[in-house]
């Protein structure tokens, strides 16, 4: 410690040799406004950056040098006024300074939640948010890619399982300006867009924290908003997932970029299910049964056997259905040309809800 930082301390010292002189002499306790000015005290120090060890430490040795006749022991009445003081002293002053630190944290706090609600919303000066970021780890010059995850409940910052995925980041990356936050109750997960790795181990931390998340990952965007379109890409992604009952844990925006193309013109995908599909209605128990059918079909890549087994069904009674569909529709499903137009209306059913909803 610097002559000038040691002489910084000894302001925090102000008075306090004089209140164990009057305890010696009078064995009184610390009035209601000597406290209050310990703790004032104390919430200068913490704001001024000095270690709370060192300040008591500069408390106890005060206390030797002015203990009532040297460093000889007094009476035992006068000691236990003096250690009664210095207990008031030093509580009160610890006392102010945590007051200043839990300030301090929850404008931290503050500032961290107001940064990612604006980072994660397109918010705010996209120039200032950068210089915001950097005291948060992120360079927005760079690349980043953002992981969403959502799991059977809803997450805050202080939630353990979101302290759990982010201690396990920590550990195994390091700083690697990885920001880890939450947003209506999904983790979050920001990195540098060409570090799939950290996005990757986060899934697999959030999954098993979370006793079986479902994570999106968007595609790495460049600059301040950036993150936002990839942020909206993984929350896209995660309602993509939902309406097409897909059983990936984790799914990449990379991978499912047809389906935002086969919704973008709605009218057409509507047209071309209900004249493809809409003959399935007049069959018994409805299209439901048939609709789930051609996806078993093929999502096994067209092998009866295997759709079968996921219906739970025998391949007699799968054939059968398969047939049922070509009389209703007019379309085969294991003619390659009939096949596209099929595949593409069963997505374009689940993807705008039919038959549950009218389209």
């Amino acid at each position: 410690m610097t002559d000038q930082q040691a002489e910084d301390q000894e302001t925090y010292l102000d008075g306090y040799a004089g209140i164990l002189a009057e305890a010696a002499a009078t064995g009184r306790r610390l009035t209601r406004d000597e406290l209050e000015e310990r703790r004032r005290l104390g919430e200068r120090a913490a704001e001024a950056g000095h270690s709370l060890r060192s300040l008591v430490r500069l408390h106890l040795d005060a206390t030797r040098t002015s203990w009532p006749g040297g460093t000889t022991a007094s009476g035992t009445g006068v000691a236990d006024s003096v250690l009664a003081a210095v207990t008031q002293a030093v509580d009160a002053f610890a006392e102010g300074y945590e007051r200043a630190q839990r300030l301090a944290v929850r404008q931290e706090e503050a500032a961290r939640r107001e940064f990612i609600d604006d980072l994660l919303y397109g918010r705010s000066d996209l120039g200032r948010l950068a210089e915001r970021a950097e005291r948060f780890g992120l360079v927005l010059s760079r690349a980043h890619a953002v992981a969403v995850a959502e799991g059977p409940e809803a997450y805050d910052d202080t939630a353990p399982v979101t302290r759990l995925v982010e201690t396990a980041l920590i550990s195994r990356f390091g700083d690697r300006r990885i920001l880890i936050t939450t947003k209506n109750g999904q983790l979050i997960c920001i990195a540098p867009g060409d570090q799939d790795d950290v996005l990757a181990f986060f899934a697999k931390q959030a999954y098993a924290a979370t006793d079986g998340s479902r994570v999106a990952i968007g595609r790495p965007q460049t600059g301040a908003g950036g993150v936002v379109h990839s942020y909206e890409e993984a929350l896209s992604t995660l309602e993509l997932a939902e309406r097409l009952e897909l059983d990936e844990p984790v799914l990449r925006a990379a991978d499912l970029l047809v389906y935002p193309v086969l919704t973008r013109d709605r009218q057409a995908m509507a047209d071309l299910v209900g004249s493809v599909l809409g003959p399935l209605r007049g069959a018994r128990g409805g299209a439901e049964p048939l609709l789930r059918t051609l996806e078993a079909y093929f999502d096994s890549g067209c092998t009866a056997a295997e759709a079968a087994r996921r219906l739970t069904l025998s391949v007699r009674a799968l054939t059968y259905r398969l047939d049922r569909i070509h009389q209703l529709t007019g379309a085969n499903p294991a003619d390659p040309v009939h096949r596209y137009t099929l595949q593409t209306a069963v997505i374009g059913a689940r993807l705008l809800g039919w038959p549950a909803q009218e389209i």
